[in-house]
């Protein structure tokens, strides 16, 4: 394992890191629904004190008729893959979360099994049982060079020395592209895209309780909300922004002025605060934000990342693109590198052992021809 930096020095340590099996692309659906059971079932499989995953369910909020009929249509396919998906209508979901203003919002689509994961505990004890069966890390070993023997690589060079293998594997996400330009692949379609996060300081009549024990919630204009802590509320919203291809580690903690708290309320960060309150009248009622925090999402054309073999490095497996899901996809992601390493190809199908996911969506050169709409 070379790292660049140190392990979780890029989005894995500045994301949201929702996990849900809410997606309009079945063969996400299906993905998600391994990676999940993965999660839960984490400490056997991998070790550890403590369970990565907290399910407390994904909620997201609709206000148009129009996405109400879109939402009844994706939760009857989730629940073919057998994803516990519920559809709720205006009185079901008052019943359900009376903490949502009736007023603001027609229905919500709502998975229980879904949540969000603590990433810290996944990266640091994934590593920690490689280790324990053989794996070498080494870190600050950013490649910068490559032997080739025609179409295959035969070494890369690091800082902390030359490394030779049969099979190489590109796991660098929002790095991809300037890696496969050093390693001479293929440069795939993928655009690092700031996101940013920010935490608000609960006060007022919702108790640390009720906080503590939210769902992830999506407003329907997309800013969305989880618990940090008892008495913390994490808060994020997509927006427009510009691909950044040059960045480095130290522009992802980089918080330009109008995403910044201390800017001003005329800054996204409060913009996205009185968006959630809309719909969650009581944390209109917080105390204020504490911090921001940043990150870059590797984007995709149709939102899907890359997960084959690279057609001009026949030995390199790209597993990049996630576009804002790695951790989450992070289990289905591993299934499929293993196959791909034992098959040496490419393949159609990978079982996850209730289903046979197709690969076509995840293929490189593929034609974008569905965009995967849930990007949160």
């Amino acid at each position: 394992m070379l790292e660049a930096q140190h392990v979780g020095a890029g989005s894995s340590s500045r994301t949201a890191a929702g996990i849900r099996q809410q997606f309009s692309t079945p063969v996400t659906v299906a993905g998600m629904r391994y990676a999940v059971d993965f999660y839960a079932h984490f400490r056997e499989r991998v070790g550890g004190e403590e369970r990565p995953i907290v399910q407390q369910g994904y909620l997201f909020l609709l206000a148009m008729q129009e996405h109400l009929d879109e939402a009844a249509a994706r939760v009857g396919m989730q629940a073919r893959l057998g994803v516990p998906a519920e559809f709720l209508d205006h009185d079901a979901l008052a019943q359900r979360f009376p903490w949502v203003e009736r007023s603001a919002v027609l229905g919500a689509s709502f998975c229980p099994t879904d949540g969000f994961l603590h990433p810290a505990t996944v990266y640091n004890e994934a590593m920690a049982a490689a280790v324990r069966l053989g794996a070498r890390l080494f870190q600050h070993a950013p490649v910068t060079g490559c032997e080739r023997s025609g179409d295959r690589i035969v070494s890369v060079s690091t800082p902390k020395g030359t490394f030779g293998a049969d099979l190489f594997i590109d796991g660098t996400n929002a790095w991809s592209p300037r890696l496969a330009r050093v390693l001479g692949a293929t440069e795939l379609p993928i655009a690092p895209l700031k996101r940013y996060l920010w935490f608000i300081q609960r006060d007022g009549s919702l108790s640390a309780d009720e906080l503590s024990a939210m769902p992830l919630t999506i407003t329907p204009s997309g800013a969305y909300c989880r618990p940090e802590s008892r008495e913390s509320l994490l808060v994020g919203w997509a927006h427009d922004a510009l691909p950044e291809p040059d960045f480095d580690y130290d522009d992802q903690d980089r918080v330009d002025e109008p995403y910044s708290h201390k800017s001003g309320t005329d800054s996204l960060a409060f913009s996205a605060w009185a968006n959630v309150a809309e719909v969650i009248p009581q944390v209109g009622e917080f105390a204020g934000i504490t911090a921001t925090t940043s990150g870059y999402y590797a984007t995709t054309p149709d939102h899907n990342p890359f997960l084959a073999y690279d057609p001009q490095a026949k030995n390199l497996i790209r597993l990049a693109g996630f576009s804002g899901h790695g951790a989450m996809f992070g289990p289905f992601t591993a299934l499929v590198a293993a196959t791909l390493a034992d098959t040496g190809h490419d393949v159609s199908h990978v079982s996850v052992g209730f289903t046979d996911v197709p690969m076509h969506d995840f293929s490189i050169g593929r034609e974008y021809r569905h965009a995967e709409r849930l990007v949160i």
